[in-house]
């Protein structure tokens, strides 16, 4: 690798660690540009090129990563979630979202909450060629403990 694609890709580089870093902020091409020190036109392309999205397509998938976290780790509302990830309105914030994840931040929460059952019990259950319900596979490995 040539020494100046090694600078293009550190100057990529550090605007998308800026985007992970400071991705609540109002980050925009131009801003973006400034830290990896080109044009935004070439910013944009260049980092197209390296990442395969567009700086705006990455930033918002990187909300919405954050978002999916909160949605299942708090209970706070929806509409704040919108604007701690950097959204400007929950309008934009439930459009982007579904068509990122596929259902709707409300949905994508119930179905996490409902969903939040300790991995050692549905491994149990998941494994190959296991058809018995957890509770009797795992009393069975394992008888109760002696009486002393």
């Amino acid at each position: 690798m040539s020494e100046a694609t090694e600078d293009v890709n550190r100057r990529m580089l550090r605007a998308r660690d800026a985007m992970d870093r400071d991705y609540a902020l109002p980050l925009d091409v131009p801003a973006l540009a400034r830290i990896a020190h080109v044009s935004p036109a070439h910013f944009a392309r260049t980092f197209r090129d390296t990442f395969g999205e567009t700086p705006h397509r990455y930033l918002q998938r990187r909300r919405v990563e954050r978002a999916m976290r909160l949605l299942r780790e708090t209970t706070v509302s929806v509409t704040d979630i919108c604007f701690r990830v950097g959204f400007g309105s929950p309008g934009t914030f439930s459009r982007t979202f579904s068509a990122i994840v596929g259902r709707s931040p409300r949905q994508y929460r119930r179905a996490a909450v409902a969903a939040n059952v300790p991995t050692c019990f549905t491994m149990a259950w998941v494994r190959p060629g296991n058809t018995e319900p957890p509770n009797t596979a795992v009393s069975e490995k394992f008888p109760p403990a002696p009486d002393r």
